[in-house]
Parts: structure tokens; C-alpha cells; sequence
């Protein structure tokens, strides 16, 4: 699959997570630990190590080889502010994914989340050949929700306890977007 660089917002790019961004990752999770708490599940202290780092990195990587996800981060001068990830990948008569996405808290309200949302969809739907994906928030992510929303996202429901989020089982709100009902890579 073909995928490069987009530009973003305030000079970010949406480029492709590569094993080189373990140091930056890790910097990025560690500055954002706290802000992200109340929305990620509790991590192992290991993580929040440049070695934790490169090996999620090292199985995301054989994962995009094998077609199973898309990991994205947002390159901000060099340092890392985000990532926003396709999982879960099926193609066949499903063709569908996961979205998933966080945004370093200094770069909260500056539009990355919708433009690279939309680049994404477009990506997922020109490059992958997928025609829907899938994405969840917490009841309370009225911001994610939004960005979806703006996205052309619709909800499609609740699930009642989800996904074990800062060490609690949550219910989420369920979204989708439809990319084409037409010329579906089998």
C-alpha cells in the first residue's frame, strides 16, 4: 500500500510511525502521561521506556507488513505529538478498521485531530481499499466525539463496558463512517 507524508496543521506532518521514533515516542507518552490517563487503559511502567517503545514499535511494523494495521504519528519539528493508528484491519467483504488516535496536550485545539481524521479516511479508502471504519470514544470524549462528527462519522450506538479504561471497565459511544458503497477491493 502506498501511503507518505501529509501536512497538517501549524507545520505537523502525518507520517508513518517508523522504529527510529522509539526515543520520541517515548518522550511524547512520558510528557503526556497524565493527560492521557483518564482516556487510555493503565500501561506497564515498561512503556514508558524507549525499550517498550521499540518493541510495540517492532510488532506495529511486522503488523503494517502483514497488512493488519496503519500506524501514523504526528511529526511536530521533530518531536512527537500524537498517533493516530488503523487496526484490526479486514479486507474480503468487510472491509473495515479501527480507528484510533491521541493528541499531546499542547497541541490540543489546533485542528490535528480532524485534518489528519479526514486524511486518514481518505488514505484508508484510496490506499488500504477499505469501505467503513469503525471508532469508539468514552460517553464523556464530547472532543473526539466532535472530531469524528466533523469527520463524517456517524453513531451507530453504545457498548456498555467496552474497554478497560484507567483501570475501570467503560462504556463507549460507537461510531462509523462509510467511506463508498461502490468498487469494494475484494
Amino acid at each position: 500500500m502506498e501511503i507518505g507524508t501529509e501536512e497538517l496543521p501549524g507545520g505537523v506532518t502525518l507520517r508513518l510511525a517508523a522504529p527510529s521514533d522509539a526515543s520520541a515516542l517515548c518522550a511524547a507518552y512520558v510528557e503526556n502521561r497524565d493527560f492521557l490517563a483518564p482516556w487510555e487503559p493503565r500501561r506497564p511502567e515498561g512503556f514508558f521506556t524507549v525499550e517498550g517503545q521499540a518493541e510495540l514499535l517492532e510488532v506495529r511494523m511486522r503488523e503494517f507488513t502483514e497488512g493488519r494495521l496503519v500506524p501514523w504519528v504526528f511529526d511536530s519539528r521533530d518531536r512527537i505529538a500524537g498517533t493516530i493508528m488503523l487496526t484490526g484491519i479486514t479486507l474480503g467483504p468487510f472491509c473495515s478498521a479501527y480507528l484510533g488516535y491521541w493528541v499531546a496536550a499542547d497541541h490540543q485545539g489546533h485542528g490535528l485531530a480532524t485534518a489528519a481524521v479526514q486524511q486518514v479516511c481518505r488514505i484508508a479508502r484510496d490506499s488500504v481499499g477499505l469501505h467503513r471504519i469503525e471508532a469508539t470514544t468514552l460517553l464523556d470524549n464530547t472532543r473526539s466525539q466532535r472530531v469524528l462528527e466533523k469527520c463524517g462519522f456517524e453513531p451507530i450506538g453504545t457498548a456498555p463496558r467496552y474497554l478497560h479504561v484507567n483501570g475501570e471497565w467503560r462504556d463507549h459511544r460507537m461510531f462509523q463512517r462509510i467511506l463508498h458503497d461502490d468498487d469494494l477491493r475484494l
